[in-house]
């Protein structure tokens, strides 16, 4: 594909997921430091560590697997990206704000089954591109482990 577009599309939108996944998550500190956590639970450092990364490759996948693919598959693969990081941003709001931690778990869940779909579509573009997506995919199900055992526990 020559035309730019659906790069500059699936870019902004991970731009966007990245400058809005902190907007609700500093909404009540009291709240969060109170929630009794899974024995799972990573250290914080880890989240500090993961989030970068995820959101670098996801970019990188933007920039060399989404240019590169036929106009029909960028576009399904930024589909697929968008509704996950709407669900994913979801998340972070039902979570932090009206501490609906069901529902908190069940927008993470579904992001997390379509970040496994967009590996998928992403394969059939190019395996890199897949590869780098792998450690999004496995974090975001890490996740919503942790989102599930929260709502469990509190």
């Amino acid at each position: 594909m020559t035309t730019w577009a659906p790069t500059l599309t699936w870019c902004a939108l991970v731009v966007v997921f990245a400058a809005l996944s902190n907007v609700w998550n500093g909404h009540e500190p009291g709240w969060y430091a109170s929630l009794a956590r899974p024995s799972f639970q990573p250290p914080d450092i880890v989240f500090g560590l993961m989030w970068p990364l995820n959101f670098l490759l996801l970019l990188v996948v933007g920039v060399t697997t989404v240019r590169t693919a036929p106009a029909g598959a960028a576009w399904t693969a930024i589909g697929v990206l968008a509704v996950s990081v709407a669900l994913a941003l979801g998340w972070a709001y039902l979570f932090y704000v009206p501490h609906s931690l069901v529902a908190a778990a069940a927008c993470l869940a579904g992001a997390a089954v379509l970040t496994w779909v967009l590996l998928v579509v992403v394969a059939r573009i190019e395996v890199w591109g897949a590869l780098a997506l792998a450690p999004y995919a496995l974090w975001l199900s890490v996740a919503t482990a942790l989102s599930v055992a929260y709502a469990r526990l509190n």
